[in-house]
C-alpha cells in the first residue's frame, strides 16, 4: 500500500495521491487547464500514463503522472483509452463522434481504424448523456492474451468486437448491454470480460472473449451499473457498482448506490463491512491489484477512496481525498 499512486479525473484536471516510503499521503492537483475524460496506464511500463481530454486530444506522462505533454489527436474529444498488455507502445483511443484510433508508438502518431465507420446499424447510436447527443466510444478493452482482440462499448449504442486488431468489426454482440459504461477484461484470462451498463440490467459478462454475453441479475436490486472488476486469480469473483438510475448516480450526494459481489455465479451480495449503506456518492471506479488477490479499491464521486483486503468483506477509507472522481481513476 505504501508505494501506491492513485490518479483520478476530477472534472477539472487530475488529482494525484502518493505516499513516498512510509510518509503521509500527499495529493497534487494537476492539468487544471484540461477537461480530462479518461485515463489508462501502460501495463508493460507503469510509469507511463495516458489521459484523454475534451477537445485537447491525448496527454502522456512518463513519470507516473507527475508531468504531462500532449502527444496526439489534438482538438479531438477522447472518451476512452486502453494500452496493450502484450505489445509495447500500443494504445487505442475511442472518441466522440464514435471513432477508434490506434497508436504503436506510445501515442506519438495515430491512425484511424476505418472499419469502425462501417459497423452495421451504427446510424442508430445516439447518446442522451451529452449535447449535441452524438454517439461516442465510452469504453475500450484489450485482451490480455490475444493482441488482435478488441472490445469497444458505445454509450446508448452497442458493444462490438474485433478479432483482427480493428481491421473488421462485428455488429452489437447479443446479450451485452447497449448502454455501455465500462468494460474490463480479466487481468490474465482472455476468455473473461465484464461490462457495467445502464440498460435495465446493470451487469453483463462474457466467457468467450466477447463473442457471446450473459446478464447476471440475481440478487441485484438496482439496474444502473457503472464500475466492474474481477479478482486477479478468480475470474468468477466479480464486483460491480450500481445505483437505481442515472439521475441518482450522477447527482451529488444522492447516488443510493451499493458495491456488489458475486462468487462463482451465485446471486450478488451487497458489500458492507464499514462502507456507508447505501453509498451517497457513486463508486465510479473499482480496481483490483494483479499482485494481491482479494484486494479491492473503490473510488467514489466525492473523491474518497476505500480499500478492502478480504474480497470486500471489510473496508477502510484511505486517509486522503482526491476532491472528486469524474468517472475515471487508475492505480499504479
Amino acid at each position: 500500500m505504501s508505494n501506491k499512486v492513485f490518479i483520478a479525473a476530477t472534472g477539472n484536471g487530475i488529482a494525484r495521491a502518493s505516499r513516498p516510503g512510509s510518509g503521509e499521503w500527499a495529493v497534487e492537483l494537476l492539468l487544471d487547464e484540461y477537461n480530462v475524460r479518461c485515463l489508462a496506464v501502460d501495463p508493460l511500463n507503469r510509469n507511463i500514463v495516458y489521459a484523454g481530454t475534451q477537445g485537447s486530444g491525448v496527454l502522456r506522462s512518463d513519470d507516473q503522472g507527475q508531468t504531462w505533454r500532449t502527444v496526439g489527436l489534438e482538438r479531438m474529444v477522447v472518451k476512452s483509452l486502453a494500452a496493450s498488455r502484450l505489445e509495447s507502445g500500443v494504445v487505442y483511443a475511442g472518441t466522440r463522434p464514435a471513432l477508434v484510433f490506434a497508436s504503436r508508438d506510445k501515442g506519438a502518431t495515430w491512425s484511424e481504424l476505418q472499419a469502425f465507420r462501417r459497423i452495421p446499424w451504427r446510424w442508430l447510436w445516439r447518446s442522451p448523456a451529452e449535447k449535441p447527443y452524438v454517439a461516442y466510444v465510452q469504453a475500450i478493452a484489450l485482451s490480455p492474451t490475444d493482441p488482435d482482440v478488441i472490445v469497444a462499448g458505445i454509450e446508448a449504442g452497442a458493444v462490438v468486437l474485433s478479432e483482427d486488431a480493428g481491421r473488421t468489426w462485428s455488429r452489437h454482440r447479443p446479450g451485452a448491454l447497449r448502454d455501455c459504461h465500462t468494460l474490463a477484461f480479466h487481468a490474465t484470462d482472455g476468455n473473461w470480460i465484464y461490462e457495467g451498463g445502464g440498460t435495465g440490467h446493470g451487469f453483463a459478462f462474457s466467457r468467450d472473449a466477447g463473442r457471446t454475453w450473459h446478464k447476471h441479475k440475481a440478487g441485484l436490486d438496482r439496474a444502473y451499473g457503472w464500475a466492474v472488476a474481477a479478482d486477479p486469480t478468480r475470474p468468477d469473483i466479480w464486483y460491480a457498482s450500481l445505483s437505481p438510475g442515472p439521475s441518482k448516480a450522477h447527482s451529488d450526494g444522492q447516488a443510493s448506490a451499493y458495491i456488489f459481489r458475486s462468487v462463482g455465479g451465485k446471486p450478488w451480495q451487497k458489500l458492507g463491512g464499514g462502507l456507508p449503506q447505501p453509498l451517497d456518492h457513486m463508486p465510479y471506479a473499482l480496481l483490483t491489484d494483479p499482485g494481491a488477490p482479494g484486494h479491492l479499491y473503490a473510488g467514489l464521486s466525492n473523491g474518497d477512496v476505500w480499500h478492502s483486503s478480504d474480497y470486500g468483506d471489510n473496508w477502510e477509507k484511505l486517509p486522503f481525498n482526491l476532491g472528486g472522481i469524474h468517472q475515471a481513476m487508475i492505480m499504479l
